[in-house]
Formats: C-alpha cells, sequence, structure tokens
C-alpha cells in the first residue's frame, strides 16, 4: 500500500494490517456481526464475522507529535468479503460524535485503497433525512462526508474486500442512537443473484430522492486531485486540518454537495 503514502499491508486470513519501517499503530479492532445486528435490514442475516478490521491512529513516526497537536487521526479499515444476507458488507449508520474542542461533529475524508466502495450519506438522522448520497468510488478516489451527516460505507464488490484510509478527528467518537431507531439510514442496499446493487426506500423516514455518482473533486476544500490524502498532510500538514477544524471552511459545507449526480432514485421507487 506505499502507493497510498503509507507503507501497510492489508491481511484478510485473518483479518489484520502489517505496518513497514517507520510506520506506527495499533492493533485491530473487529466489528463482529453482533455488534452491528441493529442497524441492518435483516438483523437475524448470515455473513462474514468479524465484518471488518479497523485500525485508528496510524501514521509515519516522525509526524505523531504534529499529529497529535493538529487533533488529526489517520485511519485504516479492510472488510471481510461476501454478503450480510441480501445486504453488501458495510458499516454501521452513524453520525459523529460533537467534538468537544470545536463545537462541531467532524468532517470525514475517505481515501479508497482496495476493492469498491458506496459512501452513503444523508443530511440528518431526524424522521427527514434531507438530501441523500450515495457516492460510488474505486481505488484512488477520494469522498468527502461533511460535518453532522449520518452516513455507512458499503463494499460495491461482493467478492472484493474493500480497504480504505480516512483521516478522523482525534476526539472522534460515534452516535447510533437516531439511526438505530429508525432501523438504520433512509435508503438501504441490497445485492440481486448477479451482484448488483439496488436501492430501497427505509420506510421510517420521510420519503427523500436519493442522488448517486462519482466523487466530485472538492477543490474548494484545497484537497489535491491524484496525491493521497496522508502524502497531502506530509507536504503540508495543515493542508487537512479544516477535518478537526471544520469552522475554518465553515461556507463551505452550506449546501455541500458531495457528489456529481448521475442518476437520481425518486422517493416513490
Amino acid at each position: 500500500m506505499v502507493e497510498f503514502g503509507l507503507d501497510i499491508r492489508v491481511k484478510q486470513h485473518p483479518m489484520g494490517f502489517e505496518f513497514g519501517p517507520g510506520v506506527f499503530g495499533p492493533d485491530p479492532e473487529y466489528r463482529s456481526l453482533d455488534s452491528i445486528r441493529k442497524s441492518l435490514h435483516d438483523p437475524a442475516c448470515d455473513g462474514p464475522d468479524p465484518v471488518y478490521a479497523i485500525v485508528m491512529d496510524v501514521g509515519k513516526v516522525e509526524h505523531r507529535q504534529e499529529l497529535a497537536q493538529r487533533r488529526l487521526l489517520f485511519g485504516v479499515v479492510t472488510y471481510a468479503s461476501g454478503r450480510l444476507g441480501k445486504e453488501p458488507v458495510r458499516s454501521q449508520g452513524h453520525v459523529h460524535r460533537v467534538a468537544l474542542h470545536s463545537g462541531w461533529s467532524p468532517p470525514e475524508i475517505y481515501e479508497i485503497w482496495a476493492g469498491h466502495a458506496v459512501v452513503y450519506m444523508q443530511e440528518f438522522a431526524s424522521d427527514d433525512p434531507g438530501r441523500c448520497f450515495a457516492v460510488t468510488a474505486s481505488p484512488g478516489d477520494v469522498v468527502v462526508v461533511p460535518p453532522g451527516w449520518a452516513h455507512s460505507t458499503l463494499s460495491a464488490a461482493p467478492e472484493v474486500p474493500l480497504t480504505f484510509g480516512a483521516w478522523c478527528d482525534r476526539d472522534y467518537g460515534f452516535e447510533y442512537r437516531e439511526v438505530r431507531a429508525h432501523g438504520g439510514l433512509a435508503w438501504y442496499a441490497s445485492l440481486n443473484a448477479a451482484g448488483d446493487m439496488e436501492w430501497h426506500r427505509n420506510a421510517s423516514y420521510i420519503s427523500r430522492d436519493l442522488c448517486i455518482g462519482p466523487p466530485r473533486e472538492y477543490l474548494e476544500l484545497g484537497l489535491e486531485i491524484g496525491t493521497p490524502i496522508y502524502s497531502q498532510f506530509e507536504k503540508d500538514p495543515a493542508a487537512v486540518r479544516w477535518v478537526s477544524e471544520p469552522a475554518l471552511l465553515a461556507q463551505a459545507w452550506t449546501n455541500f454537495t458531495p457528489c456529481y449526480p448521475e442518476i437520481l432514485i425518486g422517493a416513490s421507487s
């Protein structure tokens, strides 16, 4: 994985990570199938267990102090292959807990390293989800989740384990209550017999359309096209400081659109 700015090797049997010289990282945490059942469309489904492995606070040893001072955290996640019943392997829907140091629910930057992803996101976790997007992403693509949005990351290819890196606020935390109270997010995906993704509305929310498309370039956020997100920090530690200081780009978050909409699925579908 050196091409993504860090010497990290991903293992699948068993799931885990190996860190190269000069790279630090913790032992992985694992999310069991039982731990995410409340967020699944079919809580009684069968599927891989554990569902995914995650390491938070990864980086180059030379950057450890800089990362701490800027309240930035880099994490890496890898998913198991397979399905969760009829659903793709995915994370639980959640909202980021408000960080005490900033007073904001922090944004997040995803970078796909292997496999194919859909980052689903909606403006709110309340009865009215607001605008809903499914951002399709392949290796090298970057997806930004804006502050306060409920979201989940899905593996779009069941036979290929999804792996991605992400910039997060060091004071990170996940809020699940509202999403679980609605039985998940406002739209959920299933996989048909051919492995293609199909979208279905969650009737516990007010009906909203779903926009599907690839990620934008996010030039207003200062991100560089084609440069790994860790390398952008390495070149200029202030480049992604808005992850932990989202107020710096407060205007950018107003009416934020995460993708180029190519497909619109109506709420009545």
